[in-house]
């Protein structure tokens, strides 16, 4: 079993709740990072819902995870021919940390209608990026490999630019696929994309990400870009989308954080 397979599905009992523990090695400066904690909430979903399809993931950072034990309560909000809705909750100790609320499908639609007013973005290729670097505490990227766009990664060395956008790959070190969980870990792979612009020495918690699933991934690689648009009363938000190797649209994203130097 993949170490990503293993983390997310430790939540176990007949429930309510489910009881796991939130494991050090999907971290952020020590913090538990967003797209796994929303992975193993949308797996312990799954368990429940016979609908097998994620599509939309919309998740509430109430307060600070940290690595240890916690407990999930699962609500079903309701169900139509077509889709599940069902609210999930992560505890630990007394204190709610994250509520998210999750959309599946019982079957992709997979028509032949296609319309995209956006071409999938112009990425450089993944040998020219510049990986993003291992460090102490940020056990994620010994995890995922992260590669940035050159014109978009001076920030990592005090040369910030003009613009809050980052481009580039993320894929699993290991040899793992990308199915509706690990997109995700994509969907909230980069640092966040105002850093270019203000420069890495800023506090940006998540409070709220929602992520929406369009197609199955297909190749090892996803392309993904990030961008922030406006800033201000402490607040910013990201925009993303991600892609395949192959041109395919996998997801989007948006997510509001708050800013703090």
């Amino acid at each position: 079993m993949h170490l990503f397979d293993h983390d997310i599905s430790n939540f176990t009992g007949d429930g309510p709740p489910l009881k796991g523990s939130i494991t050090p090695n999907w971290s952020i400066n020590g913090n538990p990072h967003g797209g796994y904690l929303m992975a193993v909430l949308a797996s312990a979903v799954f368990r429940q819902s016979r609908y097998p399809h994620l599509k939309i993931l919309t998740a509430n950072f109430i307060s600070r995870c940290s690595p240890g034990e916690a407990r999930i309560h699962l609500e079903h909000m309701g169900a139509s021919t077509q889709f599940d809705w069902w609210q999930a909750s992560l505890r630990q100790g007394e204190e709610e940390k994250i509520r998210a609320l999750a959309t599946l499908m019982k079957e992709d639609e997979n028509t032949a209608e296609k319309y995209y007013e956006h071409s999938p973005p112009e990425v450089p290729s993944i040998d020219t990026c510049v990986a993003f670097p291992q460090m102490p505490g940020y056990t994620f990227f010994g995890q995922m490999e992260v590669r940035l766009a050159p014109d978009c990664a001076g920030w990592m060395t005090g040369d910030l630019g003009g613009k809050s956008e980052l481009r580039g790959w993320v894929r699993f070190r290991e040899d793992r696929p990308f199915d509706m969980l690990g997109v995700l870990l994509a969907a909230d792979a980069f640092p966040p994309a105002i850093f270019p612009r203000q420069g890495m020495a800023a506090w940006v918690p998540t409070l709220e990400l929602s992520v929406n699933i369009r197609n199955p991934a297909t190749t090892p690689w996803l392309k993904c870009v990030f961008c922030s648009n406006y800033l201000n009363n402490g607040m910013v938000e990201e925009d993303g989308t991600v892609w395949d190797e192959s041109g395919e649209l996998i997801a989007i994203s948006r997510q509001i954080a708050q800013f703090r130097k």
